[in-house]
């Protein structure tokens, strides 16, 4: 087996490396993945990303290399792109972004000036880093004005974002989160930003594999660019595309390459084809609906057993829990759910208190544990764990017990059963 070979390989070179990836692969068999952008690829994902097409330089797009020998990763490349393209109905696609915050990048440089205005989600009410934040390079080289939640709802009001936008007179219009559970009204953003004769930029780095399956609304007939990671939802390798509409391919291009980087990563490039294959077939589509049904399950059962939900629910795969009842920080309760297998991140929830460090949120979703098959019935028992943890986390008989209750959950669901090489 491939993997088998690779792997004893390495068994016999460098011990300690893999040492770290048994290891890896042992904790998530024992544990609940519920970090909502992370997921697991298939085998053949895998087997593209440790592959030879590693050991090639090739700057430039298909065609137009500055190296030679590029014949085969030309085709690997036109493939990730044409597939993309079918799988998103996108004019152009550009698959070289070495991740969802180049791309961004890679985006605005661009669309826009150095300076320009931006408008997009606040970081502590759901948007990401490079929408704005300060600490971010988009904060340092762009000016941010941002739009939020209610407080009373959790949702975007986009009354509220319509009247920032008009006040603020923004160049480009980011819409995108990286914790929000509910959806984006993508057709009203784009009203907006025509309204200001800005760009509409949609980040769905976190629901590109729902918009794929058609099971949230669609961003790319309303925006002129849309990035995304390709892993989370899209279940593919670590890394990310840019697409849109014709007339800024090429300054997409340019941006990716020559303006931010060299070569790209043609291994990474040839396993992203690989996803975008599997997410071009119909049980990908039961998938992303699987993904929703999760969702929404376990949100009913974290509310049936008390806990308190920004928003109230979901509406895509992901779950911004409050933990403020708790009379803990995010840092214990993602430490605590940690201890017992439930692997969580701590996170900001809006108008929080307390510092992004330590703060009043957890941040949970099912795309891992819907591609290891569990369903409605154990997202019921394992809202249940999370909140009993919750509850009891100073009790250490309670949490061994419901540490055992997780890893006989996790026996009845194998991750990668086929790796015989692994123990």
């Amino acid at each position: 087996m491939y993997h088998d070979w690779f792997l004893n390989s390495l068994d016999n070179s460098d011990k300690e490396i893999y040492d770290v990836l048994i290891n890896e692969l042992n904790r998530g068999r024992r544990g609940l993945e519920m970090i909502a952008s992370e997921n697991y690829v298939s085998k053949a994902v895998l087997e593209a990303m440790g592959s030879v097409l590693t050991n090639k330089y090739s700057e430039g797009y298909p065609g137009k290399r500055y190296y030679g020998g590029n014949e085969y990763i030309d085709v690997a490349e036109q493939l990730a792109i044409s597939r993309a393209k079918k799988l998103f109905g996108a004019d152009f696609v550009n698959v070289q972004s070495h991740s969802g915050s180049s791309a961004n990048m890679e985006t605005y440089f661009a669309l826009i000036e150095i300076g320009d205005p931006i408008l997009s989600m606040s970081l502590d009410h759901g948007g990401h880093l490079t929408h704005g934040h300060k600490v971010n390079f988009s904060g340092h080289f762009y000016k941010i004005n941002s739009y939020g939640v209610e407080k009373e709802t959790g949702r975007i009001d986009m009354n509220k974002v319509e009247m920032i936008a008009k006040e603020t007179n923004p160049k480009l219009i980011m819409a995108g989160f990286s914790a929000y559970s509910r959806e984006l009204d993508f057709k009203h953003f784009k009203e907006i930003a025509d309204s200001v004769d800005a760009f509409l930029v949609s980040d769905i780095a976190h629901i590109a594999g729902l918009v794929a399956a058609k099971v949230h609304p669609d961003p790319v007939p309303y925006s002129d660019v849309v990035t995304t990671t390709t892993h989370k939802t899209l279940r593919g390798p670590r890394g990310a595309i840019i697409m849109g509409k014709e007339e800024y391919e090429a300054s997409i291009n340019k941006a990716v390459f020559p303006g931010m980087q060299g070569g790209p990563l043609d291994h990474i490039i040839a396993a992203k084809a690989v996803s975008f294959k599997e997410a071009l077939q119909p049980d990908f589509i039961e998938y992303a609906k699987s993904i929703k049904v999760n969702a929404k399950a376990l949100a009913e059962s974290l509310i049936e057993n008390g806990a308190t939900l920004v928003s109230g629910g979901t509406d895509n795969h992901l779950i911004l829990l409050d933990i403020s009842k708790y009379n803990m920080g995010g840092k214990i309760a993602e430490r605590t759910l940690d201890e017992v297998g439930i692997f969580t991140n701590k996170n900001m929830i809006p108008f929080d208190t307390r510092t992004p460090f330590d703060p009043s949120g957890i941040r949970i979703g099912t795309p891992a544990l819907t591609t290891r098959g569990l369903g409605k019935s154990e997202m019921k028992t394992i809202g249940e764990f999370i909140v009993k943890t919750l509850d009891n986390y100073q009790d250490k008989n309670v949490l061994q017990e419901i540490k055992q209750g997780v890893n006989e959950l996790c026996d009845q669901f194998p991750l990668y059963p086929g790796f015989t090489a692994l123990h």
